[in-house]
């Protein structure tokens, strides 16, 4: 079954009917403030329709006439968590899984563009069950295309052009490039969705090295491509600017630790100054390692895997073998470092490359930086606020105040003290609406259900 084919026979079900009602008051609860890093302890959260209406002291506020009062002593209050990298699908099964994990915005990174706009305004106006979505469309590739059934190849700055204006008519959120694109049809991409107001994000394409894509408007850097040419630059080697292949030059990642660490930090910095924001992905690099495994259909929460997308994945990696570990344990050093230097991270997954699961990997990649020392108030903050700036969202998503939406997650345990306690979910709420513990135990029912053959 192809990817396209999997897509459009997505069946529509009937939602489980979540608690509805048009107030909620959460008494008592510890309210993460994932800007700050901070937990604000006892506190009232009054929620009226999709918005938070107050936020304040417990010893303040009283529940509103009718409201429905959700004890929250002990419990943590923190905004729902974001995958800033899928590809959305199967969405009955997905939507069900993510709610379940907390994850309540997606970053659609590649389907053809009809179908995953006509899903995105489902989902975002709560006709569809699951997160909300902002979306590519069609990635912008060279001709021909590394993945056909979703990309537009394109041969001149002509075409890129064009490209560009027919994504933006059909109403995108953003343009994506990939990596067999020549450098001229990646300058004239950029320039023209900048002439109609479309941020530029995906991969660095082969053509081009990291800091002059970044000069020329290229807003994201997804998965690290292009971070090997650091390396290799950095060593004195030549840099390769023809397609070779899609992460060709991830040897050189074999040799981070060669890297004069002054001389990367500096190469960060003007990333950071740039305005590049790096989704890095790598659970996805991880999973590379276990590729037998996950043929043989053996991986934890199988059961949420429909045979199509597992024939699907068995496809992609019928003729590959399990990856070295260096690979992605240098890349989330990478990713640490940038960290450090102040380049912004979001947290994403990569969603349909083999064993990626929806909403488990992003608790997956969350434990990943952090036991590669990056703090984790950081990782939480990739995993919300970021992503919500950078997709143009934070006047509603990313925190927890008054006015803002009511996507939210109730924790049993303080996810500043460790990211793996945003897995321990009591409750959620997707705009307003309440999911109960039971609840999300019934949504992972009727995924596995609708997994099945």
């Amino acid at each position: 079954m192809t990817i396209s084919s999997i897509a459009a026979c997505n069946r529509a079900t009937p939602a489980q009917e979540p608690v509805v009602t048009s107030s909620y008051t959460i008494t008592g609860v510890a309210v993460v403030d994932v800007e700050k890093g901070i937990v604000i302890p006892d506190q009232t959260v009054i929620i009226t329709g999709e918005r938070i209406k107050t936020v304040g002291p417990q010893a303040e506020l009283s529940a509103p006439e009718g409201s429905h009062v959700i004890d929250g002593r002990g419990l943590y209050l923190m905004p729902g968590l974001v995958d800033a990298h899928v590809h959305y699908f199967d969405p009955e099964v997905f939507g069900r899984v993510m709610i379940a994990n907390g994850v309540l915005l997606v970053h659609d990174m590649g389907q053809p563009t009809e179908q995953v706009l006509s899903l995105r305004d489902a989902l975002n106006r709560g006709e569809r069950l699951g997160p909300e979505m902002i979306a590519t469309g069609s990635i912008l590739d060279g001709d021909p295309p590394l993945i056909p059934s979703i990309s537009l190849g394109l041969k001149t700055p002509e075409a890129g052009r064009a490209a560009v204006r027919q994504q933006a008519e059909a109403g995108v959120d953003e343009i994506k490039v990939y990596s067999r694109l020549d450098k001229e049809v990646f300058l004239a991409i950029v320039d023209e969705a900048q002439k109609v107001g479309l941020k530029v994000v995906g991969h660095v394409p082969e053509s081009v090295y990291i800091e002059d894509a970044t000069a020329a408007g290229l807003r994201s850097s997804e998965h690290l491509f292009g971070f090997e040419k650091i390396v290799a630059k950095l060593l004195g080697e030549q840099v390769t600017t023809t397609y070779l292949g899609m992460g060709s030059d991830a040897g050189y990642l074999q040799h981070l630790g060669e890297v004069n660490p002054e001389e990367l930090q500096g190469v960060y910095r003007r990333l950071r100054e740039s305005g590049l924001t790096v989704c890095p992905t790598v659970v996805t690099f991880k999973t590379f390692t276990q590729v037998k495994t996950i043929q043989a259909g053996s991986f934890p929460y199988s059961e949420f895997i429909s045979p199509g997308i597992l024939d699907i994945w068995q496809s992609q990696w019928s003729q590959q073998n399990d990856r070295p570990d260096f690979v992605w344990q240098n890349w989330v050093q990478m990713v640490s470092g940038l960290n450090k230097a102040g380049v912004p991270l979001m947290v994403g997954t990569d969603l349909m490359t083999p064993g990626i699961i929806p909403g488990y990997s992003v608790h997956e990649e969350m434990t990943i930086w952090q036991e590669a020392g990056i703090p984790p108030a950081d990782v939480l903050r990739s995993a919300t606020l970021v992503p919500a700036q950078f997709m143009g969202l934070e006047d509603r998503l990313g925190a927890v105040a008054e006015g803002k939406s009511a996507s939210l997650v109730l924790l049993t345990a303080n996810p500043l003290e460790d990211v793996r306690n945003a897995q321990l979910i009591e409750a959620v709420f997707l705009r307003g609406q309440y999911y109960s513990r039971d609840d999300l135990n019934r949504l992972l029912d009727e995924a596995e259900e609708l997994a099945k053959p």
